[in-house]
């Protein structure tokens, strides 16, 4: 792949990872509740997550994404109302203070895989990943080679956002 067609990938992907949505909420409101050092696992697992919707992408998977579009509209209704009564939960439970504790067992493998799970089903990655990365780069001329180069862009570029 040339350098033309990286720079223009990285700048369209820097401006995507840049504009505010869910996962830079949740990582903000992380970073505020419980600090810096114990947000930096759930960044990753949303950088993570970024790769996982490049790879399914590179590999074709958005034919079949676009396929059965109403079982992920399903899906995303699902996870919304799961987020509705977890909000209800939230608001209708006693307040209590948080009372200081040590860093949990498993934590931040925990803060990890949720930081996957928020990007697999965050509607703007998925805009891009499915609609604007095949019109910045030719997905059935990617080459392995190629592969590497543009998940070598995604990586310092969703990491030092997120970081940021």
């Amino acid at each position: 792949m040339d350098i033309a067609s990286l720079a223009l990938f990285a700048g369209v992907y820097f401006l995507a990872v840049a504009s505010p949505g869910p996962a830079i909420a949740a990582l903000v409101a992380r970073s505020l509740s419980s600090g810096f050092r114990r947000s930096l696992p759930f960044a990753a697992g949303i950088a993570a997550g970024d790769l996982i919707w490049f790879t399914l992408t590179a590999l074709g998977l958005s034919v079949l994404m676009q396929s059965f579009h109403g079982v992920f509209v399903a899906i995303k209704y699902a996870g919304c109302a799961y987020l509705i009564y977890l909000a209800w939960k939230l608001w209708t439970a006693p307040a209590e203070a948080p009372k200081p504790s040590a860093a949990a067992r498993g934590e931040g493998l925990r803060l990890f895989f949720g930081g996957i799970a928020l990007t697999l089903g965050n509607p703007k990655v998925m805009v891009f990943f499915l609609s604007i990365l095949p019109l910045v780069i030719d997905l059935d001329a990617l080459t392995p080679l190629a592969f590497a180069e543009v998940a070598a862009v995604i990586a310092p570029i969703i990491g030092g956002t997120m970081l940021a």
